[in-house]
């Protein structure tokens, strides 16, 4: 700061400078290997949530082929810095108080080793699940943080999550004017992803949202205004999801305008089926005579079905599933998420679903439906939580016959059994950590690892068989043949994912990429202690930042005698596994190295062609005839981009995946280096199907993202991941 004279200061001119001594000039710090976010970013950017260079166009623009715009930012000005540093959980700091925030790979070779840095993308936080619920000032705490300068890999950028009210733009939202219409969009959108519902019974029809007009969408201190407010608990939870899926007249559905609306709207809807879920288990004497409410039987909603041959009383049952899976997919929270999943798994028990016996009524099928989904979200919650499920999932009380598909009627006993082989492979990574740094009871762990392969291979090998089935010409029996077949594609998913979860650590070593905790996956941040039950230096002490990847030189791999050197990544092993001790224990696991490495290979590729071949939605568009409703004379409102699949309550498939491609390619190209001489071979060959099997990963992920805001984080990730390893100069 200037010294200031103890005379009075004279009058200076505007355009006068100020004279300042070299010595009383501050230094001027800045952080390293960090850029200062610009203060407008492009609309395009901004959606993505990906760094903009604040240029026109942009870089990620001009990259990606597509229009760059901009609009005045509304934040109020540049972010204000707080005295105190905010910390990261569990982020080192230098003697300073500082952050950390990038470190130096070492190399011997005299390549770059910038493929190698990819893993710095994947330990950005948000990797899986970007919450929507942190405050403003965490998120604006990761831009600073986690800014990386390096010009040739696109740049991730935190930025706080702006508030409900939307920005003036020509954008719709994908709301609906009656129940019939909410109904026959869920099955054009959510169905064939999560069948909570019996086939169809009416007709199909058109699909035809509302167009809101641009001065009733605007939010207001209570919310959007809705057009039409759905009477059940369940219409309200379907239209959650329909909102999230681009309106077929937004000309610009990914600008961040498009995205607050339908944020907004889906909130809306969501909050106003929790509440309408609270009025169905209201009791009328609660408030008026409690000394008679708990005499009393609990009373029927007073309301018309949504489904005609689903009963009333099932469908806040089924408006909490939908609810668990909008609460990790699009909020990130998967706190929430549970606690939806039990609260249905409750109220199912109390209407004793799970203890049914023969039934051949009309309300038989949707029952069953209730019952099996929920079990269903129940484990799911566990699954991606990594915690016990709170079922057992072979319950001898659970007696209620699994639900038909006519078109494959072994579609969901093969789903519910994919679902326990999973939950049990999770739990699965739960133990086999546990004894790995004890070093006890490893004899158990063997004998799992056996006995959960065999289980997943011959389940597997089930839903390999073609489902026998007669060909019919009814529509209803034609739509419902789609969903099982996707229920099949999701059953592969879910099995492959199980396998991966099985030999993972046989393959790879579970060498950690993600610092942030996703699903059973390893985390970056964890000490070496966790996998050996050594002690090793902190990495603050070794002077190697937690928050970046782990990396070293290749040539640490040289070190690292026998199986583990042949089963770990170039670009995550730490100097300091150097000193690392070797498994006394890996020559009795029931499988080598390369079996492993052979099943996480198939696993991982087979899943990214599976997600490539999930059905998208293809509702009709257009206003119907009289004499056919089920065709589009006008396709006036096709939308003019691809629609989202929804309810991906399966992404931690998504990841298993990509962390096992990933980890293959540093095999690959770690035996490529170390025997130079063999040229072109079969490497190549591989390192080019790993390439295909992340691209329709990542295109999967895009297609999800749509939608789902929650599961942003999870593809800016990998796509980043993917651009830096397969970087081409």
């Amino acid at each position: 700061m200037v010294q200031e004279n103890p005379q009075p200061p004279l009058p200076r001119q505007l355009d006068e400078p100020v004279m300042q001594s070299t010595a009383s000039k501050p230094a001027v710090i800045r952080k390293r290997f960090a850029k200062p976010p610009v203060k407008v970013a492009c609309l395009a950017c901004r959606a993505s949530r990906t760094r903009c260079d604040g240029k026109e166009p942009c870089r990620n623009c001009i990259n990606k082929g597509r229009e760059c715009s901009y609009l005045p930012s509304k934040r109020g000005g540049p972010r204000k810095k707080k005295s105190k540093t905010a910390i990261v959980p569990g982020a080192n700091l230098q003697r300073n108080g500082s952050p950390v925030t990038a470190v130096t790979s070492m190399s011997s070779f005299d390549e770059s080793p910038i493929i190698f840095d990819q893993i710095d993308m994947l330990s950005m936080p948000g990797a899986g699940l970007r919450q929507l619920d942190f405050p403003s000032d965490v998120q604006s705490m990761f831009s600073d943080i986690f800014s990386i300068g390096d010009g040739n890999r696109s740049q991730l950028q935190m930025e706080p999550t702006p508030s409900p009210p939307a920005i003036p733009g020509q954008c719709s939202v994908r709301t609906y004017g009656s129940e019939s219409g909410i109904l026959n969009a869920y099955y054009e959108f959510i169905h064939a992803y999560l069948p909570v519902l019996p086939p169809r019974v009416a007709p199909r029809c058109v699909d035809q949202p509302l167009s809101i007009p641009e001065s009733s969408s605007q939010s207001s201190s209570e919310g959007p205004v809705l057009m039409y407010r759905p009477v059940s608990p369940l219409s309200l939870a379907i239209s959650a999801i329909l909102a999230l899926i681009p309106h077929p007249s937004d000309a610009e559905p990914s600008s961040a305008s498009s995205v607050l609306r339908r944020r907004a709207y889906a909130n809306q809807f969501a909050q106003l089926a929790t509440s309408s879920i609270e009025a169905d288990g209201e009791l009328l004497a609660s408030s008026t005579d409690p000394s008679k409410a708990l005499s009393g039987e609990r009373p029927l909603p007073d309301r018309e079905p949504l489904h005609p041959r689903t009963p009333v009383e099932l469908e806040s049952i089924l408006a909490l599933l939908i609810l668990s899976v909008y609460e990790y997919a699009q909020r990130g929270n998967i706190l929430k998420m549970k606690s939806r999943a039990s609260q249905a798994l409750a109220i199912a028990l109390d209407m004793s679903l799970h203890s049914l016996g023969e039934d051949h009524s009309e309300f038989a099928e949707a029952r069953r439906r209730a019952w099996w989904m929920t079990y269903y979200s129940v484990l799911q919650g566990s699954i991606v939580s990594t915690s016990p499920p709170a079922v057992v999932p072979n319950d001898p009380q659970f007696t209620t016959p699994l639900p038909r598909f006519s078109a494959d009627p072994e579609g969901w006993p093969l789903l519910m059994q994919s679902q326990k082989v999973l939950v049990s492979a999770s739990q699965f990574i739960v133990e086999l950590k546990k004894c790995v740094k004890s070093r006890s009871n490893m004899p158990y762990i063997y004998e799992r690892m056996q006995q959960l392969d065999v289980w997943a291979s011959s389940v597997l090998e089930q839903s390999e068989l073609l489902p026998v089935f007669a060909q019919t010409a009814d529509h209803s029996d034609q739509a419902e043949s789609e969903t099982a077949n996707s229920i099949r594609m999701i059953t592969k998913i879910k099995l492959f994912s199980a396998k991966i979860k099985t030999h993972r650590f046989r393959a790879f070593s579970d060498i950690p990429i993600f610092i942030k905790k996703h699903c059973d996956l390893t985390t970056a941040g964890a000490t070496t202690e966790g996998l050996t039950g050594s002690t090793q230096p902190s990495r603050s002490q070794s002077g190697v930042d937690n928050q970046s990847c782990l990396c070293s030189d290749l040539d640490s791999l040289r070190t690292l005698p026998g199986d583990y050197a042949a089963s770990s990544s170039p670009s995550s092993t730490p100097p300091d596994y150097r000193s690392m001790p070797q498994y006394s224990m890996t020559n009795r696991f029931p499988y080598s190295n390369e079996y492993s490495t052979k099943v996480c290979l198939r696993a991982g590729l087979s899943t990214s062609r599976l997600f490539e071949c999930l059905p998208k939605p293809k509702p009709l568009y257009g206003i119907p005839t009289d004499n056919d409703r089920t065709r589009s004379v006008q396709l006036g409102l096709q939308p003019r981009f691809e629609l989202p699949r929804t309810m991906p309550s399966f992404a931690c498939c998504l990841m298993q995946s990509s962390y096992a491609l990933l980890m293959l390619f540093y095999k690959a190209r770690v035996a490529k280096q170390l025997s130079p001489e063999s040229g072109n071979g079969p490497g190549d060959q591989l390192v080019e199907e790993l390439r295909g099997g992340l691209e329709r990963l990542i295109a999967a992920l895009s297609n999800y993202s749509m939608a789902f805001e929650a599961l942003d984080g999870m593809r800016d990730e990998v796509e980043g991941a993917y651009q830096t390893a397969f970087f081409e100069a």
